[in-house]
């Protein structure tokens, strides 16, 4: 091997990154309108904030001030300060606000969306660089600002066109978490890191069902590959009284929320303070959460049911109380600075990926409260909710569904000048503006390749058309036409060769004075 191809770079992406061509980057800016339009439609304003920021303004984000680098890509400016690309779309909001506090009204409705970047291992649909479209509103403690986003969700995925009843809006809220900690005894620094895989096993309710969950509670469980995850090590009534609080909703959905004796295993039992529910009992779900706690629980639990049965009113009152947006408690949502309401978008039906094997896309959006956020930048703190909706994962899940806002046809590309004679290219080039200065994408073909290529390559631009003049047509002040979308449709029905040479389907002339006449007419036919 000679040491030039040795020297030569692999021309490969950045694990985790990845390319996006213009079809995609048409149907993200489709997605991106529609998304916009629903937002403008509830009152919310546009925002941007730089991709960059102060490492130290993403607050938990930052564990080590010497390599700030665990969860975000970092580095250190000339003046010794670390910067950050933004982890998300929420912290530099908060940053802004902080920033801008005076002169903004309260509440402060506005929406941003763009790239954000995530330092950890990449996997399966696991990206370190993807697109976010979020909206919040600052400034209002009222359990409505919750429930206008939920409402906001819904409407957003349904005129992105995901049917009513393939999503549901699922709310929950930390401090209801917070409380059943509390119950099993799992409050207090020295729990932190038990609570968190408390929190991380309830999380996974829908994919492993009540046992895999117990496992992850207790123990720990392998999974089908022989991968051992470590529990939270609870004992099996810290265990029973959390799978017991993740099954209320199905119960009061069947109306058999509780059994009727001590005898029964499946009673929903507490303990302390000995309490049973028997019999069956028409509830709501929060009350049944309430029930379930009840001596055992804490103000902070019963602060976040009042939340959520404030949440619940709004929605009904606006209608939307009909298997669009409902309450489950095994919602937990990532982030840390969530200190209420959370929510989650999650699409339901099932589909097949590329290799024919059934997917169900889950959760492709969420949010919550986050009363604290700004305080880290002000005496006093500011309550803020918000929704975000990650534009890449949803993206692949309307493709799959046939959404007509990602899979409508290909736009098509401009018309072509082709470049038959080197010594007129100022001639065809005087066409092209001509078609410009009309209104009409036109492009010169600019490589140096023969009539036949220069046909191939408008063909991958998707042109609609190419414009072809050679010395007899200059001759004669003409041009030749060719209607690529026509003929090809023409060209399926001619067997060979030499029928498709005598009839150039699709292809007519017409005088170069009139050729912008022609091609607008030949759009206007295409549609």
């Amino acid at each position: 091997m000679s040491d030039q191809k040795k020297s030569k770079i692999e021309a490969r992406s950045p694990r985790g990154l990845a390319d996006r061509d213009a079809a995609e980057l048409a149907a993200a800016g489709r997605m991106i309108d529609v998304i916009r339009s629903v937002y403008e439609l509830y009152g919310f304003e546009a925002l941007e904030t730089p991709a960059i920021e102060y490492t130290d303004a993403l607050g938990k984000f930052l564990p080590d001030q010497d390599r700030p680098n665990e969860g975000v890509f970092s580095f250190q400016d000339d003046d010794e300060q670390w910067l950050s690309l933004r982890y998300d779309l929420t912290a530099p909001l908060a940053r802004y606000v902080a920033q801008n506090f005076d002169r903004l009204p309260k509440p402060y409705r506005s929406y941003r969306f763009g790239n954000v970047y995530r330092n950890e291992k990449p996997g399966p649909g696991r990206f370190r660089q993807f697109m976010q479209f979020d909206a919040d509103t600052v400034g209002a403690a009222s359990p409505a600002a919750d429930a206008e986003i939920c409402m906001m969700a819904a409407d957003t995925l349904e005129k992105l066109g995901i049917p009513r009843g393939d999503y549901v809006i699922k709310i929950n809220s930390r401090k209801v978490l917070d409380g059943v900690m509390k119950a099993i005894g799992l409050e207090g620094d020295e729990n932190a890191g038990r609570r968190l895989t408390v929190l991380r096993a309830i999380d996974k309710m829908d994919r492993l069902g009540p046992e895999g969950v117990r496992q992850l509670l207790g123990p720990g469980r392998k999974d089908e590959s022989g991968d051992f995850t470590k529990g939270a090590g609870l004992s099996n009534q810290q265990a029973s009284l959390i799978i017991d609080f993740l099954g209320l909703r199905t119960r009061v959905e069947t109306g058999d929320i509780a059994r009727k004796s001590r005898m029964n295993p499946e009673d929903i039992y507490v303990e302390p303070p000995n309490r049973f529910l028997s019999g069956p009992i028409k509830t709501t779900l929060t009350e049944a959460i309430r029930i379930l706690f009840a001596g055992a629980g804490s103000a902070i639990l019963s602060e976040g049911i009042d939340e959520l049965n404030a949440i619940a009113e709004q929605i009904r009152a606006a209608g939307y109380d009909d298997g669009r947006i409902i309450i489950d408690p095994s919602v937990v949502r990532g982030l840390e600075y969530y200190t209420g309401p959370v929510f989650e978008a999650e699409l339901t039906f099932e589909t097949k990926d590329e290799k024919g094997h059934p997917v169900r896309f889950g959760s492709v959006g969420g949010g919550g409260r986050y009363d604290g956020l700004i305080g880290r930048f002000r005496s006093d703190n500011t309550p803020a909710t918000g929704f975000s909706i990650g534009v890449s994962r949803l993206y692949a899940a309307l493709k799959l569904v046939g959404s007509p806002v990602v899979s409508a046809a290909a736009r098509l590309g401009p018309v072509v000048v082709l470049a038959l004679d080197r010594d007129h290219i100022a001639d065809y080039q005087r066409m092209v503006a001509a078609l410009r200065n009309a209104g009409v994408s036109a492009e010169l073909y600019l490589g140096s390749s023969g009539m036949k290529a220069q046909m191939k390559y408008a063909d991958k631009r998707n042109s609609p058309a190419v414009v072809i003049q050679g010395s007899d047509e200059r001759a004669k002040g003409e041009v030749q036409i060719k209607d690529l979308i026509e003929g090809a449709r023409a060209s399926a029905a001619i067997a060979t060769n030499e029928e498709w040479k005598s009839a150039r389907p699709a292809q007519f002339s017409a005088p170069e004075s009139e050729l912008v006449e022609h091609i607008k007419a030949l759009l206007a036919r295409q549609g």
